[in-house]
């Protein structure tokens, strides 16, 4: 007889409480091999698939897409150990003797034996859960009795990707057969009732003086940079000092050492490694403040972070023990990290731990700014755009390539003269990269 396994959300590291549900990998009535990923998630650290720890037929999903849920709560029902879904009165279990995997997800263990792997007819019934549990999302009600007529793995997948009920649907093909085209047509039939102008819905809040367009939840990636921002705000007395320096000397080294072969190196890890320098020679700045002790704590390591722009928000991956790595390592890592985040692959791991960051708001055209710090950080470089300008050099008006340097600094782990003091360094050592030769 079949046993109906609940599945619930695990825990995903890094002290994460909760997650939303980006996209469903699998429907109510498809098979799952044990680990297959059935759902992607987003966290306040990182968009991830979470695979399943059974195998067998999945007969309930428990939130739709967009929905956030916490940790420990049930994210779909599996039948294991028959052909098709079990009857809804079939108990639920958390584990037991069915088909699981061998891998860690926490609340899961390894205890239970690891089945093999069958493969199952998707059953067309769709099992939802018990009254007192969540509600589960099925898939639709079905137009027809008996299989959907579709054979194609490709037709099934784009259906499934865009919330398309294949049941509903009436196939071109021979024998009412769906084809690719037909699910297309139906999702381009979708988008247009979709760009229809919506009516307006009421509202309590307070009356603004112009027409409300839209309402954006602030969760996920977008919610947690709110809270930590407001955060640092509320919490971190910050004090911003900047100043111009002529990096033409540096871009210059920069373009003779890529031209002598071997591994490229980027201007920010050349930024970087300058950073690291000054923070040796000032490590007030690599610090944070315990309020509860009434200490400031100086760290070891620098672990550096920057600030990258992706489609998903703004994300600050963190370049661990920047202060041991050369200007090609500071370039791999950075390149590695950066198309993590471009591809939303980066872990939690990679987004927490900085202990200084890197701000390079040049790429957007911008000259200066005054950022919030990362907190609970201390510091935060800023590098502004570099533009030829006119610049006394050697007593001389030439054009120079300039960029303008800002530090953010939290005024408690030190005052003005030592971040100046740091600030000066940097710009030293982008006027004149020889200057970074005799710290090393």
């Amino acid at each position: 007889m079949a046993q109906v396994l609940e599945f619930k959300l695990p825990d995903l590291g890094e002290g994460l409480t909760e997650a939303e549900i980006v996209r469903w990998l699998v429907a109510v009535g498809d098979v799952v091999a044990i680990d297959q990923p059935v759902v992607e998630v987003e966290t306040a650290k990182a968009m991830v698939e979470v695979p399943c720890p059974y195998g067998g037929v999945v007969t309930a999903r428990y939130g739709e897409e967009g929905t956030e849920l916490p940790v420990g709560a049930p994210l779909l029902t599996v039948a294991v150990g028959a052909s098709e879904p079990a009857p809804e009165s079939a108990p639920v279990a958390d584990g037991g003797s069915g088909e699981t995997s061998g891998n860690v997800l926490v609340g899961y263990g390894t205890g239970a034996p690891a089945a093999r792997r069958r493969r199952v007819r998707p059953a067309t019934a769709v099992v939802t859960a018990p009254v007192e549990a969540p509600v589960a999302v099925a898939e639709a009600v079905p137009d027809r009795a008996g299989p959907v007529p579709v054979i194609s793995p490709l037709v099934r997948r784009l259906a499934r990707q865009n919330g398309l009920d294949l049941r509903a649907l009436d196939g071109s093909g021979r024998d009412g057969l769906i084809l690719r085209c037909d699910v297309e047509l139906a999702i381009e039939r979708m988008e247009q009732a979709v760009q229809a102008p919506p009516a307006p819905a009421p509202t309590t809040a307070p009356a603004a003086t112009g027409a409300v367009t839209e309402r954006v939840p602030l969760r996920g990636v977008r919610g947690a940079v709110a809270d930590k921002l407001s955060r640092s705000r509320r919490e971190i007395p910050e004090a911003t000092c900047w100043v111009d320096a002529d990096a033409t000397e540096l871009m210059a080294a920069r373009t003779a050492a890529n031209a002598a072969g071997g591994p490229k190196i980027s201007l920010i890890a050349l930024l970087a490694r300058i950073c690291t320098a000054a923070l040796a020679r000032f490590p007030e700045l690599n610090s944070t403040v315990d309020m509860d002790a009434r200490e400031i704590v100086r760290l070891r390591d620098v672990h550096l972070g920057f600030a990258a722009q992706t489609e998903r928000g703004l994300v600050v991956p963190v370049v661990r023990d920047a202060q041991n790595r050369s200007a090609e390592s500071l370039s791999a890592e950075f390149a590695r990290l950066t198309e993590a985040g471009r591809t939303g692959t980066l872990t939690p791991g990679d987004l927490t731990g900085g202990t200084f960051t890197l701000n390079n708001y040049g790429v957007f055209g911008v000259d200066g700014s005054t950022p919030i710090i990362n907190h609970p950080e201390a510091a935060m470089l800023g590098i502004g755009r570099i533009v030829a300008k006119p610049w006394v050099h050697d007593g001389e008006l030439a054009i120079r390539q300039v960029v303008q340097l800002s530090l953010t600094f939290d005024h408690r782990v030190c005052d003005g003269g030592t971040a100046g003091g740091f600030l000066r360094y940097v710009a030293d050592c982008v006027e004149q990269p020889a200057v970074l030769l005799r710290t090393l």
